[in-house]
This record gives structure tokens, C-alpha cells and sequence, in this order.
């Protein structure tokens, strides 16, 4: 563990008096890809005031943010070997505070930068997650660091592998660990526990359930029907199971192929999930009855007209926005979708691979070739709001806001920008 030198110069981030909030896990503090705050989402031709701007290596996991410090993942040779390296940067200047290795790098390297299809760096896909000073990193090995916020150094780590009959997928695991008061969610031990609830303090095993073989999609935690529960997205399809001891409350099958990375989304009762490699959309509705619970279908679309490849969409007043494609490389369309339908109801072309947040009644997705676009969640018809090409490098990433700064990075830099009208 060491100290490391700020890695530009910066601009000073002036106070400001909206409503703020850290950014805690991937896609935000509930996992939903929802922002809470107002910022100022209507920015000039000239685009929005970068506050500072910083080289990275490779990843494609995004940023988390609390306590005034930024998380992210790299690539970084240390000591003549490639190493997954979590980050923690000073979230108002990008100075680096500390580094600390999370793992071994073994990655295809991702071909040259610019070419057609996109190519150009790989690395690490797990985000952090933020709880009460400590920075939780499960690594595409499967192994698990627990790290002090504050310093960087490792308080307790977990090999899922070893300790708990792991089984990995292809490309390796890229899910991030998933929080919910005193519990740590992770998914990817053997049989009788492939799915598992920590003590986040200690990282002592509260409960395991279930022999299930992981995807690349990152949990949720919901409550529905009054049962708090926790989704995974798995290979035979989505499984809920119960918060508290980890019993199986619900299953809805669905069809695995090469890879599912997009996250359940939840909306009341209604559950949908997407995959790309031919395999589509669908929705289920829970009911329930007694203590028994039953996974409805609504719909399946079994193509890629609702392929969400990476990209988990964002529900606002029953209607799903995200971008939907398999390989559609620089020209992938955001799309409106009816959640308990499927039923498209716009389309526009030329986001790519990127992802989106919901903040109020808009859309920010960040394009792959690295341009923010503010987009009104309305499913009338496309409206944009504005954009602004910020990141070079391929962005593969999901945006995340807090304290009036949106964090967004590329396989080549990290910038943030201020959001807050100052």
C-alpha cells in the first residue's frame, strides 16, 4: 500500500446547496441506476464544466463515491505482472489517495483502440461497493477484499474458489458485491452454495443456498409483496431468495447463452430480465399466496430487439429506458420499452454499447464512444435535452452521480464533471 502523487492538475469544485448523496454500489445506492439528487441537466452547446480529468487503465466497471472519495478498479503492473488495483481517488480533484491490489489480471486485452468494432483495452468489470468505511472488490477470480476506506489496507478477504467450491464463467466473473445493512451479497460458490450472505463486517458466512452456476449480471436487493428479497440472475434463469436466511422463495427460467451481464429490474411486482446472444427480453409478475410465491410469465421476446447486452435499463412510471443491442458497436439505439408489455415504443439509433441512469424525469446514458446524453423519460417519443462528447477511449461503463459530480470513465481516463450549475 502506498501514497501516489496527484496524477494531473485540477480545477477547485465550488459549494453548492442541492440535494446530495454518496453513490455507494454499482448503479447507485439502491441498485436501481436512479439518482435522487437535482442537478442541472441543461448545459450549453459548449457542453458541461470538466472538473478534472485523469488517465486510467483499461476496466469497465464504474465509479462509486462516499465520505469525499471515488472507487474504481484498474489495470496496473506491479512488480513486472499485470494486477487488478482498486483505486480510491479525491472525489472533488482526482488526486489519487491510494492504491491497493485486488487480484491478478488475465484478460484478452481487448485489441487496438478505434478500430470498427470498438475494440481497444479490457480489464477488470467488478465496481465497488461502499458500507460504513469499508470497500468491498470481488476480483474475476472470484476472490473477495474487504478494504479500509480510508487507507486502503485489506481488513479480511474471501476466495470463493477455494474456500467455497467456486465455479467461474467464460471472460470470468464480473458481477459486484451487493450491500443491504449489516449483509454482503456475491453469488458463485458450489453446490448447496453458490449463492451467499456475509457478515460485511467480518466476512463470516450468514447463510448459503442453492447449487446455481453464476452469469455475469450483478444481483439486486427488493422488497416485494411486503418479503425483502435478493434476485440473482443466473444461469437457469432468475431466482429469488430470502433476504434473512436465503430459502427460495421464487424462480423464473430463462435461457442462458455465452453470457447474461444485465441486472433484474423490478418495478412492484413485475420482474424483467434481457440477455443478448439471441436470447431477448421478458417479464414475470410475482404473486403470492400465504407464504408461497409464483413467478407469472408476461412476455418473452426471444431475439435482439430487447437485448440488453450489458446495459440494465432504468423503470420510470411503468416504461424501461436503457439501450438495447448485441454488438452493435456505435450505432446500438436507446429504446423505450412498456415493462409489463415489451412493447417498443421509440427507438433511437447511435448510442452503442454504453449504459444509462435515471436522475428525475430524464435519461443520461454515456454513449461507448464517450458522449453524455440527457434524454426526457417520456414514452411519447425520443426528446433529447442536449450532449457532450467528454471521454475518449471505449466506455463501456455506467455513469454515476453524487454531490452534484457525475463520475464517468473509459479504458483510457476518468473524468468528472459538475453537474450543479455553478
Amino acid at each position: 500500500m502506498k501514497y501516489v502523487p496527484a496524477l494531473i492538475g485540477v480545477l477547485t469544485v465550488s459549494a453548492w446547496s442541492l440535494r446530495a448523496g454518496d453513490w455507494t454500489q454499482y448503479r447507485g445506492p439502491n441498485g436501481d441506476g436512479i439518482c435522487r439528487e437535482t442537478p442541472n441537466l441543461n448545459w450549453p452547446a459548449s457542453g458541461p464544466k470538466v472538473l478534472w480529468r485523469v488517465p486510467v487503465k483499461n476496466g469497465f466497471n464504474s465509479f462509486t463515491i462516499a465520505d469525499g472519495k471515488a472507487f474504481t478498479v484498474v489495470t496496473r503492473d506491479l512488480e513486472g505482472a499485470p494486477r487488478e488495483v482498486c483505486v480510491a481517488l479525491e472525489a472533488a480533484t482526482g488526486k489519487e489517495l491510494w492504491f491497493a491490489p485486488v487480484g491478478v489480471a488475465m484478460y484478452d486485452g481487448g485489441g487496438d483502440s478505434g478500430t470498427p468494432d470498438n475494440k481497444g483495452g479490457d480489464g477488470p468489470r467488478s465496481t465497488p461497493t461502499i458500507s460504513d468505511g469499508k470497500v468491498y472488490v470481488l476480483n474475476q477470480l472470484l476472490a473477495l477484499s474487504c478494504l479500509d476506506a480510508q487507507t486502503g489496507k485489506t481488513l479480511w478477504t474471501m476466495d470463493l474458489i477455494k474456500e467455497h467450491a467456486g465455479r467461474n464463467i467464460p471472460w470470468k466473473s464480473a458481477a459486484s458485491p451487493v450491500t443491504d445493512g449489516n449483509l454482503l451479497f456475491i453469488a458463485g460458490g458450489g453446490p448447496g452454495e453458490s449463492l451467499l450472505a456475509l457478515n460485511k463486517e467480518t466476512g463470516a458466512v450468514v447463510w448459503k443456498s442453492q447449487d446455481e452456476m453464476i452469469t455475469h449480471a450483478t444481483p439486486v436487493v427488493r422488497t416485494i409483496l411486503g418479503v425483502p428479497q435478493v434476485i440473482f440472475f443466473m444461469r437457469s434463469g432468475l431466482v429469488s431468495v430470502a433476504e434473512k436466511d436465503g430459502s427460495l422463495l421464487w424462480r423464473f427460467p430463462f435461457r442462458f447463452s455465452t453470457s447474461t451481464a444485465a441486472s433484474p429490474v423490478v418495478a412492484g411486482d413485475i420482474v424483467y430480465c434481457s440477455a443478448a446472444y439471441g436470447i431477448g427480453g421478458g417479464a414475470c409478475r410475482i404473486s403470492k399466496n400465504g407464504n408461497a410465491f409464483t413467478a407469472m410469465e408476461l412476455y418473452r421476446v426471444p431475439d435482439n430487439k430487447l437485448a440488453n447486452h450489458w446495459s440494465t435499463p432504468v423503470v420510470k412510471d411503468g416504461f424501461l429506458y436503457g439501450i438495447y443491442s448485441h454488438k452493435q458497436y456505435g450505432t446500438a439505439p436507446l429504446k423505450c420499452v412498456e415493462m409489463a408489455t415489451g412493447q417498443i415504443k421509440w427507438s433511437q439509433p447511435g448510442f452503442g454499447q454504453g449504459n444509462v441512469i435515471l436522475i428525475g424525469d430524464k435519461v443520461l446514458a454515456l454513449t461507448d464512444d464517450g458522449q453524455l446524453v440527457v434524454v426526457k423519460a417520456s414514452p411519447q417519443a425520443y426528446e433529447e435535452v442536449c450532449r457532450a462528447k467528454v471521454l475518449t477511449g471505449k466506455c463501456w461503463t455506467t455513469p454515476a452521480l453524487s454531490n452534484g459530480r457525475l463520475y464517468v470513465r473509459s479504458t483510457k481516463e476518468a473524468v468528472c464533471v459538475d453537474l450543479t450549475g455553478s
